[in-house]
Order: structure tokens, then C-alpha cells, then sequence
């Protein structure tokens, strides 16, 4: 059912990356995002299973699940999974619509007439942060979005927590520093959706600003990402999203090379 790439599996110092193959792979996925997303960061969600620890939602079924798999754990125990991104094709979006649409009005990248892919519930095994998991997880992504076709990927990046106040930097930062271009700027929409200009520019605090900010986000702001206009408040996440737009055509000739998958 799910497609297999030409580049994947990679095995990867110990690892593999590739598209979630079985059940084990997809539950495993769904167990570290429960770890990671429930019990570090207190998110909550209407099918999240707080007995068998998934994290879970109604869009797992169409999308495809990138996993980076730790090839001395097993299966059995659903531990293998030490790193997961969830991706949704364009060609699957009409069977539930997109993840973001509920937070931000995606009306112009659906207008753009390019080829889109949604990303998200991002995350890694504590021990895999910092060091090489995001780049082996980027090089399956890679794969899949130059064998599609992609040329713009969105999703949203989340700070932990709903304080408007206390990410009054940062927001203010991207707001004013990378807001995408018209032509691509999504909209966050209410009643959840609040400005993130919330200091003048004058105010900004520009290293506290981009202390604050995730390192998911900073690392698709270094690739040439956008952010919307807008944050928005996840209450039953514990979270205050971003939107990020990436037009891959901007990703620098150094970049590509790095993740191979992104070159033309």
C-alpha cells in the first residue's frame, strides 16, 4: 500500500530510514510521538490513546510515514522507531483535506498550481537530538520530495506552550524577518489565529528571539523558509503554532548537496 522510493531504505550508521513498511513501523512511529508529544510536551488529542501510549489522529491513514529506525532495537516492543516524520501526498489531501487547513487558510498554495506536500508531527527520540537523527530523517525527506515532484512543502513548527505574551520575541521576530511573500502567505484563521506582531521592530531582542526558537524551525528558516501571517493557539496540544512555507527552489546549491535528494 504505501509506495516504496528509489533511495529508500538508506542504511545510515546503524540505522535505516525509510517509508513505514508494517504495522510495527507505523505503531512505533505513533509511540514515540506519544512520548514525545504527550508526555514531554502535555499535548492531548481526541484520538490519542493514552493506554497503549499512541499518539494519534484521523489523518495517519492517508499519509506516509517516514521512520528512522534504530536497526539493535526491536520491533516487538515498538522501540525501533527513534525518529519519525508523517507526510501527506496532494494526491490523498481530498480524502480529509490537510492538517493545517483547520489552523491556517491555505488558499494560496492550493492557487499556486505547484506541487505541495504537507509536513508534520516531526520528532525524535530524545537521544537522537542534537546529532545526526535530523539529518538522516532530512535524507529520506529529500528522497521522497524529488521523486514526487515537490516544489513547496508547508506544515506547522510549534513552540510549547499557549503564553502569547512570553513568545512575544520570537513571533515578533519572524513576523517582521521572514514572513512569506504574498503570493504564498497563508493566513492563520480564527478565532485561534492571533498577530505575531507583537513588538515593533525596534524592540526586538534579535539573539533572545532566535534563542527562543525551535530548532525544527530555525533549521527551515536557514534553508530559505517563510513563515504565514499569524500564529495559532493549540489548546489540546500545549502548543502555539507557525505556519512554514519552503519553496524548494530556494534551497541553496550546498544544502542540496547535503541531503542529495534535493538536487535537480
Amino acid at each position: 500500500m504505501t509506495p516504496t522510493l528509489r533511495n529508500l531504505p538508506r542504511l545510515l550508521d546503524g540505522h535505516v530510514v525509510r517509508l513505514a513498511e508494517t504495522e510495527a513501523d507505523v505503531l512505533g512511529a505513533k509511540r514515540l510521538r506519544y512520548d514525545v508529544f504527550v508526555r514531554e510536551m502535555g499535548g492531548d488529542g481526541a484520538l490519542v490513546d493514552h493506554v497503549a501510549g499512541l499518539e494519534q489522529d484521523a489523518f495517519d491513514p492517508v499519509c506516509d510515514h517516514i521512520v528512522l529506525v534504530d536497526t539493535a532495537r526491536s520491533d516487538r516492543v515498538l522501540s525501533h522507531v527513534v525518529g519519525a516524520y508523517r507526510v501527506l501526498p496532494q494526491e490523498r489531501a481530498h480524502q480529509r483535506g490537510y492538517y493545517c487547513a483547520a489552523e491556517y487558510d491555505l488558499t494560496p498554495l492550493l492557487k499556486s498550481g505547484r506541487p505541495i506536500l504537507e509536513l508534520g508531527r516531526s520528532c525524535l527520540h530524545p537521544e537522537r537530538r542534537g546529532g545526526a537523527g535530523l539529518y538522516h530523517l532530512w535524507t529520506g525527506l529529500a528522497d521522497y520530495i524529488a521523486e514526487r515532484g515537490v516544489e513547496i512543502l508547508f506544515g506547522v513548527a510549534s513552540f510549547h506552550g499557549t503564553d502569547i505574551a512570553a513568545l512575544a520575541q520570537p513571533l515578533s521576530y519572524l513576523h517582521h524577518r521572514h514572513l512569506a511573500p504574498p503570493e504564498l502567505r497563508v493566513r492563520a484563521r480564527p478565532p485561534e489565529g492571533v498577530g505575531m506582531d507583537r513588538l515593533p521592530p525596534e524592540a526586538l531582542d534579535r539573539r533572545a528571539a532566535a534563542k527562543a526558537l525551535p530548532s525544527l524551525l530555525k533549521s527551515y528558516l536557514r534553508m530559505g523558509g517563510y513563515v504565514g501571517e499569524g500564529a495559532w493557539i493549540d489548546r489540546p496540544f500545549n502548543t502555539t503554532d507557525v505556519c512554514i512555507v519552503l519553496d524548494v527552489s530556494r534551497v541553496d546549491a550546498r544544502t542540496r548537496a547535503l541531503y542529495g535528494g534535493l538536487s535537480s
